[in-house]
């Protein structure tokens, strides 16, 4: 069932999963960065993604936000390594986040740090994913819900 399809009232189960995967060794506030960063590009990409604004009882409006939930998985640095190649064969949509970005301070600079590394030799810390839920699974085979 899509969210389409749902009556209202009943549970919405989406047909598509966003998911985020980060390397297990990661500081807190690493892994708070990372998530904010990875999905950043999410809604710009895929609009569906993407609700309706909020508003309070006040009518103050607030910022649409992500019609689903956001998944965030953990795993070690091969689980990692996996995963990223998992979702370059299947051509899912996907951002990372290598180390070598903790060091830098803007979006050319990130980018450039990533440009600068060989597919096989990025130092991922973070992998989010996104698409249909069953290739999501397969991608994030091995990696365990964030505590």
């Amino acid at each position: 069932m899509s969210t389409h399809d749902a009556a209202p009232g009943a549970p919405v189960r989406f047909d598509t999963k966003i998911a985020v995967l980060l390397r297990e060794d990661l500081e807190t506030w690493q892994r708070l960065n990372v998530t904010a960063f990875l999905v950043s590009g999410l809604g710009a990409q895929f609009p569906e993604v993407v609700g309706e604004p909020y508003e309070d009882a006040d009518a103050v409006g607030y910022l649409p936000m992500f019609r689903q939930p956001v998944l965030v998985f953990e795993g070690t640095k091969e689980t990692l390594t996996n995963a990223h190649a998992r979702v370059l064969s299947r051509a899912l949509p996907r951002a990372l986040f290598t180390s070598d970005l903790f060091a830098t301070g803007n979006d050319r600079d990130n980018r450039a740090a990533v440009r600068a590394v060989p597919t096989a030799e990025l130092d991922l810390v973070g992998l989010a994913v996104y698409g249909p839920r069953n290739a999501v699974d397969k991608v994030l085979k091995g990696a365990r819900m964030h505590p």
